[in-house]
């Protein structure tokens, strides 16, 4: 029990535990009034494909983690939105199919990973207790030998607190991950630079720089922000096919789709909507036949894409408003925009500590002034540009 109270002083959780902090965790879904509720319904439907894709890569807890946010949305959060009864029957119908086929999956992995967790928790234990004998064994060798060198020397040498202790091996290669962080797959190394890891990591290669008894604990991060791969393609042929129209001063924009693939959000199609463009502004039409591109390809939507004709790359204040639903409903949600004029190409993001919160919460309408200090938006760092990466582009204009 020793070993026990001492894990628990270092606030490592009980399996239950962890699994109930993961439960807590999956369930913090806001929706956001100002969002149709359509969105949520189409955001829903690419949470199940991500979730199936965790799950077929064997990323069990993200895969978990999915699965619950929709249960959660779909079974509890949506009903209050204040559009919820304008919801076609048709997606109410498509949604409770899902609904019925993640529930048993759902309950298989919290069962799968509850033993998972406590075969790591009680190899943790063991591992703690080892450790703590090796500990207690180096105390009492270094005792007789500070003992034995006061008789050679004929002097009384007192033992002292500050006994060098050589360091010790990692915890047999058991690490007790955050229950907060879902884990995940390994990203692929070419697509690592600039990826933010969504779980703690741990260095074992290197032993600590003191010689002090050293036990892994969790570390309460929040997860970062998934790598999006943009194939360089995807510049080039949207600046190709948008050129008449930004000869004429008229804005082009596309959606961006791809997939999930060992926790990188890859850019694998530009779809270029039905749409009427202005100067400075562009709306999307006919977006059913977006949906519909996207279900037979089994597309998951990573944000947006459109060119300033004659300005530079920026988020202009209704292109703020264009991107926080896409931003809202998927953290790593881009916009890209083209500055053909100037040769400038930006890769933006809401500010997630203000301007996501500010613009879902501005009412405004058209060109409006906002703040500029704090920044809304920010060049988005979660970004690597593909030169080889492949691209399908879809022109429905």
């Amino acid at each position: 029990m020793q070993a026990k109270r001492h894990v628990e002083s270092l606030g490592v959780l009980e399996p239950k535990d962890r699994m109930r902090a993961l439960i807590n965790f999956s369930s913090a879904v806001e929706v956001d009034p100002s969002v149709p509720p359509r969105r949520y319904y189409r955001s829903g439907l690419e949470m199940v494909r991500m979730a199936n894709v965790y799950l077929d890569e064997g990323s069990l807890e993200n895969a978990l983690v999915l699965y619950l946010k929709f249960m959660t949305l779909f079974l509890e959060k949506i009903r209050h939105h204040p559009d919820y009864a304008n919801v076609p029957p048709s997606e109410k119908q498509q949604n409770q199919f899902y609904l019925r086929e993640i529930l048993p999956k759902a309950e298989n992995l919290k069962t799968r990973l509850l033993e998972q967790f406590t075969k790591e928790y009680n190899q943790y234990l063991i591992d703690v207790k080892r450790h703590q004998a090796e500990d207690k064994r180096r105390r009492e060798l270094e005792k007789e030998r500070q003992k034995k060198r006061s008789v050679e020397v004929g002097t009384d040498v007192w033992p002292t607190s500050d006994i060098a202790i050589q360091p010790l091996d990692d915890l047999g290669g058991i690490y007790y991950p955050d229950p907060n962080v879902p884990s995940a797959p390994p990203a692929d190394d070419e697509g690592s630079s600039k990826s933010i890891s969504t779980t703690p990591s741990i260095d074992r290669a290197t032993k600590p720089a003191t010689n002090s008894v050293t036990i892994p604990t969790p570390t309460l991060t929040k997860p970062g922000l998934r790598t999006v791969v943009i194939p360089s393609k995807v510049m080039t042929h949207f600046l190709t096919l948008s050129h008449k129209s930004t000869m004429n001063n008229i804005e082009t924009c596309g959606i961006l789709a791809g997939k999930l693939e060992r926790n990188n959000l890859i850019i694998t199609h530009v779809i270029l909507p039905k749409q009427n463009g202005t100067s400075d502004s562009c709306i999307t039409m006919n977006e059913e036949e977006i949906f519909e591109y996207q279900d037979q390809h089994n597309l998951i939507t990573i944000g947006w894409i459109h060119t300033h004709p004659t300005q530079t790359a920026f988020l202009s204040s209704v292109d703020l408003h264009t991107h926080c639903p896409y931003q809202l409903l998927m953290p790593e949600a881009i916009a890209i925009v083209c500055a053909p004029k100037y040769e400038e190409t930006g890769f933006f993001i809401l500010t997630p500590n203000y301007g996501l919160s500010y613009i879902s919460n501005c009412k405004k309408s058209g060109f409006h002034p906002h703040p500029t200090e704090p920044p809304l938006f920010m060049n988005a760092e979660h970004v690597k540009v593909d030169g080889n990466a492949a691209l399908e582009v879809l022109d429905l204009r």
